[in-house]
């Protein structure tokens, strides 16, 4: 294909530089989005008269035909071409002679390319947006069904205090709904249209940004043409929403293949989102949770890449920051295909109640009540506290539980212990007393699940 630019030339481009310089392999997804563009740019011109009326409907009718001839599959793109702009310039041009060449007209391939890729991430953020707040439902009603299911709660991955599994699933409904908001304010920040900013000192035609910005439903136009041509923040932004987004499915990936090993079997999960070994025929392996732990650190990377292209880049426009779309391409289609397989696993998977419950049971999670009953009758917690400890290593000196150590050897370190000690321990008293606002009682989970029901508008 003939370079749009190749006047100043006195000789072709060299074939692998050709083959390093060209994006289409990667580009060519925002086709719709360039067509989109171009139409609100020929309608522009033809409504300021910087072309012709009659020039800017042909224009629009041969970008409508190019998009309904790829989209049906009739014309295929030509993998020669530098990009995707080019080639869709380059197929106007041959099927409508010198009035296709009038598009380009006030316009660059920098604000060109600038105003294509904020279109195409919008339309990915509206969907991932979707799929993250599936998902998030999805724990939300996963959790309705577990306000009573007792499980120890952990830190340091020791076992900690008890809660119930219904708590511990609405902190991840509480990640996803910051993810949401990031997701939301990313698509606030990026909706400012650069078309009109030319190459990078805008044009000498008297154009109307106003009407392209509004015609593509941005909010305005870009305040600085420099900036328009330059600015790739929202690729960061979105990458490092999207990194977090993995962050925190990496973190419930961790926990689920704990959770469904011999060591816990707190849950299974369905065969169908599970695989086997090649050697061992009773393995069930948490493959697909493996794999996002994995991805997240290859969107991590894609953000890494985006930063480091960026941080030493003079204004305006470089071809460095062609490398933004493989990137941050790369992150939205992983979080994409990780959301998707992770929503329908964790719907289907099986809690099993009696083993968290069994688990919670043992590792003395109602030490800090134990202090915190002796709290109640008086005594400071620092003395309350060494007291509990001091009980905790008889117990393990004696293979008992603080449910089974005998009255007496609570009343040897303080008179202040009586009988309804041992309701005051019992995982049951432990979990429902935590009223507190964010705490695992039923009660306080319950405003929990409603506070969680507004926030994803369910």
């Amino acid at each position: 294909m003939a370079k749009m630019w190749a006047g100043r030339f006195s000789k072709e481009v060299d074939e692998t530089v050709n083959a390093f310089n060209s994006s289409i392999a990667f580009d060519g997804r925002m086709y719709r989005h360039d067509i989109q563009g171009s139409i609100a740019h020929a309608t522009m011109l033809g409504d300021c008269g910087i072309i012709t009326k009659e020039d800017s409907l042909a224009i629009i009718e041969g970008l409508k035909g190019i998009l309904a001839d790829i989209e049906n599959g009739t014309l295929e793109f030509d993998m020669t071409a530098e990009d995707i702009h080019m080639f869709i310039e380059a197929e106007l041009t041959n099927r409508l002679g010198d009035v296709g060449k009038r598009l380009h007209t006030s316009r660059s391939r920098n604000d060109q390319v600038a105003v294509d890729i904020r279109l195409y991430l919008r339309d990915e953020i509206e969907e991932i947006y979707a799929l993250v707040k599936e998902l998030a439902v999805s724990i939300y009603n996963l959790a309705k069904e577990h306000t009573e299911t007792v499980m120890p709660g952990y830190t340091h991955l020791q076992r900690a205090q008890p809660i119930t599994f219904a708590h511990h699933l609405l902190a991840y409904v509480q990640m996803l709904v910051r993810d949401l908001d990031r997701l939301k304010d990313t698509a606030k920040r990026m909706n400012y249209c650069p078309l009109g900013s030319g190459a990078l000192a805008g044009t000498t035609y008297k154009i109307n940004r106003k009407q392209t910005a509004e015609l593509l439903g941005f909010t305005a136009p870009m305040a600085n043409s420099l900036d328009g041509v330059s600015d790739r923040d929202f690729c960061v932004e979105l990458n490092c929403a999207l990194s977090l987004i993995m962050t925190h499915l990496s973190r419930f990936s961790e926990e689920i293949i704990m959770w469904c090993s011999w060591e816990f079997k707190f849950i299974e999960l369905d065969d169908a989102y599970a695989t086997g070994s090649s050697i061992m025929p009773q393995k069930k392996n948490p493959d697909i949770t493996e794999l996002i732990r994995g991805k997240t650190g290859r969107v991590n990377g894609d953000l890494v890449t985006l930063l480091t292209m960026l941080k030493g880049l003079p204004l305006a426009y470089n071809k460095d920051m062609q490398e933004d779309k493989e990137a941050i391409f790369d992150a939205i289609d992983n979080v994409k295909l990780c959301v998707k397989t992770f929503t329908p696993m964790l719907t289907t998977m099986r809690v099993n109640k009696e083993n968290m419950r069994n688990a919670a049971a043992k590792g003395f999670i109602n030490a800090t009540d134990c202090a915190d009953y002796l709290v109640k009758k008086g005594m400071p917690f620092r003395d309350a506290y060494k007291i509990t400890g001091t009980l905790v290593a008889e117990c393990i000196s004696k293979d008992l539980t603080l449910e089974t150590l005998p009255l007496e050897s609570y009343q040897k370190m303080t008179e202040l212990f009586t009988e309804d000690v041992y309701e005051a321990i019992s995982l049951e008293t432990c979990v429902k007393e935590r009223k507190s606002e964010g705490g695992p009682a039923p009660d306080a989970v319950k405003l929990q699940l409603e506070t969680a029901k507004q926030q994803l508008g369910i």
